[in-house]
């Protein structure tokens, strides 16, 4: 490929990524610059730049990127272990940065404060992801935690996993949400079947389950709304 031999230093230096950011700041980069500082160099006969365009053309952009893993990112020729590694630990900090701005006192009020709280993250999943969120006494969430990932089903999505982590956080009520990958929300007849089960257990140890949230491409449904909690 052509563009493969134009190296890093023979682009103008006020076109260089790292430079561009000095000068203009991070959000004027685009994704392939973003990791082209990350990854940092290219290989013998590749630039860095078309060495961090074909990370983001084999991941088909950062929303499938941020999931990587170490597998993943070395079988990709260019990226060794050091590379992967730095990546990683990039992508994970970012993400724990993220849920700690988030989860700064946030309270829930409706179930719109629930949705708003997690769609952006779950309605891009490619599979079903069963979340909870743990609130205190003044519904401010004080801890979210990924249960399952996978189709749902009432005897996998058991209520002693929520409760138990429930329990752990002295809790004293919780928001159940899974996505649906297709985009729509609809609830199915075994999300009303988990939905009754977790709110009959709540129930027994006196830690309320108060929604039930189905997300969809930016749009949801709220199954206590629904009628069935």
């Amino acid at each position: 490929m052509e563009s493969s031999s134009i190296m890093i230093k023979d682009v103008p230096k006020e076109d260089r990524p790292r430079e561009r950011l000095v000068k203009f700041g991070p959000s004027h980069l685009a994704n392939q610059e973003l990791l082209a500082i990350l990854i940092a160099s290219g290989t013998k006969n590749e630039s860095v730049m078309v060495l961090a365009n074909r990370v983001l053309m084999h991941f088909e952009g950062v929303h499938l990127l941020k999931d990587a893993t170490m597998e993943e990112l070395t079988a990709i020729k260019g990226i060794g272990e050091a590379k992967a590694v730095l990546l990683l630990a990039s992508m994970e900090l970012g993400r724990r940065m993220n849920q700690f701005k988030q989860s700064d006192r946030y309270v829930i009020r409706s179930p719109e404060d629930g949705a708003d709280y997690v769609m952006e993250e779950m309605r891009i999943l490619n599979q079903e992801h069963f979340v909870v969120l743990f609130l205190n006494t003044k519904n401010q969430i004080i801890h979210r935690q990924t249960i399952f990932i996978g189709s749902l089903n009432a005897s996998i999505v058991h209520p002693r996993e929520v409760f138990r982590e429930a329990v752990k956080r002295s809790a004293a009520s919780i928001i159940c949400a899974h996505n649906h990958p297709s985009g729509d929300p609809a609830p199915s007849q075994e999300d009303v079947h988990v939905t009754r089960r977790l709110a009959e257990s709540g129930k027994m140890i006196g830690i309320e389950l108060l929604d039930h949230l189905v997300i969809g491409d930016r749009k949801f449904v709220s199954l206590k709304e629904k009628g069935y909690l």
